[in-house]
């Protein structure tokens, strides 16, 4: 099987890759606004983006998934490295130095993933309700996420798992299993929260306990734990409906006065609620909810069940990264580490999510036609 097809250009989803470079666009200059040292780095990010996704585009997914176990292979070697080679960074260690550049491993394998249980799912499209089939699905899923959670990344284990199960149900896994894992989780959730707050029980680490208590406790915890939390939530209310602008040097602003560490990244939404105000996080969030529903209908005229996950997959990482990522910014989630996509500073994030883009435009330029 060749790598490639002849395709037409009047097929290419322009659209897609329009609403893409626009909120990419956008992110470099309030990363730019927020920390100017790294605007230049997410600018290179980008280009390396349009290359990978130029790259890809042209690649034949069917071609790619042909190659499930290397892939495979490969998300739990680079997983592996980090975790006996990586770089400590606050108490995290989830990047591999390379000296010029780091890389985060873990931000690939959400693509990666996506490639490897689109195979799965269409190689077991028609027993994918048996418990076999999902009992070999989890325990592949399980060996990843164990890597990730080790590192430890809570918030990325969090998304590749609903994305798994997002990618399970649009392959067929009905309702019956749906509600049975709804049953589990929910009730398992509340019973955490209840033993964090009322029990001297180790469950999860130190920190992400004490994030929980946070969110749950915030005028406790307003000068430690719920200090960033806070702030965001004040700066996004202080943009009003227009922001104070890109690049204002007010002291009042959260990231002169670092009432917010990073802000280029896991809290970045703060500060385009700050300076973009209601509109700009609109625009945002319009932008994102644009590429998941383009992603989707891609997904919806695939020629196969194989690209019709992958489409799906890529729209669920999308929109599950940014659903958490704006709620930890708003106060609706505990404090979490997640990048908002194509938006946050990253150059790892956004060279994967760009590759995503690209595995879904292919799918496009293959899609069924309707007469």
């Amino acid at each position: 099987m060749k790598f490639t097809k002849p395709y037409r250009l009047k097929d290419f989803k322009f659209s897609l890759l329009i609403s893409v470079l626009a909120l990419t666009c956008l992110g470099i200059m309030v990363i730019g606004s927020a920390k100017q040292s790294v605007q230049g780095r997410q600018i290179i990010g980008l280009v390396i983006g349009l290359i990978a996704l130029a790259v890809v585009s042209m690649i034949d997914y069917v071609w790619i998934l042909n190659l499930q176990w290397i892939l495979y292979g490969l998300t739990i070697a680079m997983l592996l490295a980090v975790r006996f080679f990586g770089r400590d960074v606050n108490g995290a260690t989830r990047w591999i130095d390379f000296g010029f550049t780091t890389f985060q491993p873990s931000e690939l394998a959400k693509i990666l993933l996506v490639l490897f249980f689109a195979k799965y799912i269409m190689n077991h499209e028609d027993e994918i309700t048996k418990p076999v089939t999902i009992i070999k699905a989890v325990l592949l899923m399980a060996v990843p996420c164990f890597l990730i959670y080790k590192q430890p990344d809570l918030s990325t284990t969090i998304s590749i798992v609903l994305v798994f199960c997002v990618m399970m149900y649009v392959g067929g896994l009905g309702y019956k299993f749906i509600g049975i894992f709804l049953l589990i989780t929910v009730p398992a959730a509340v019973i955490l929260l209840s033993l964090i707050v009322h029990s001297d029980i180790d469950i999860l680490q130190g920190y992400q306990e004490t994030r929980i208590l946070a969110w749950l406790q915030p005028e406790k915890y307003s000068s430690d734990e719920a200090y960033q939390q806070n702030n965001s939530i004040m700066a996004i209310g202080s943009g009003r409906l227009t922001g104070k602008g890109l690049n204002n040097n007010t002291t009042t602003s959260v990231k002169n006065g670092n009432f917010i560490l990073e802000p280029q990244t896991d809290f970045i939404f703060a500060i385009v609620g700050e300076e973009l105000g209601f509109v700009g996080c609109c625009i945002v969030i319009g932008l994102l909810l644009l590429i998941v529903i383009q992603c989707m209908r891609i997904g919806m005229r695939a020629p196969d069940t194989g690209g019709r996950i992958i489409c799906c997959g890529v729209a669920a990482q999308i929109g599950i990264q940014s659903f958490i990522n704006i709620s930890v910014a708003t106060g609706l989630f505990p404090n979490t580490g997640i990048p908002l996509p194509f938006v946050s500073y990253g150059m790892s994030s956004l060279v994967s999510m760009f590759i995503g883009i690209g595995l879904v435009l292919n799918v496009g330029l293959q899609q069924k036609k309707y007469k």
